[in-house]
């Protein structure tokens, strides 16, 4: 079994409230939980108004499939207009 986590730092920019940034985080979660089948939550900066730190996990059999998983999610969230992406990483973890 493969556990994969990824961490994933935002700045929302242009943003000047709790509720534009709510918007944005949960377009975003919406998205990304729609598309694959992951679980993704906002897990830090929750008061921050331009920025948002994103936790995605995927668990599967195969450690390529999760790898592949968590890159297309980073890749969804680098397509969006409204956040940019300061920083991620990708762990996996494999029992």
């Amino acid at each position: 079994m493969t556990v994969g986590t990824c961490r994933v730092e935002l700045r929302i920019p242009g943003n000047h409230s709790l509720k534009g940034k709510r918007r944005v985080v949960k377009s975003i979660k919406d998205r990304i939980h729609g598309r694959f089948n992951v679980s993704i939550a906002e897990v830090d900066r929750l008061d921050d108004w331009q920025r948002a730190t994103l936790g995605i996990a995927c668990v599967s059999n195969d450690p390529r499939f999760v790898d592949e998983i968590l890159s297309k999610v980073v890749n969804l969230i680098e397509g969006d207009a409204d956040a940019l992406i300061l920083d991620y990483e990708i762990d996996l973890m494999t029992h």
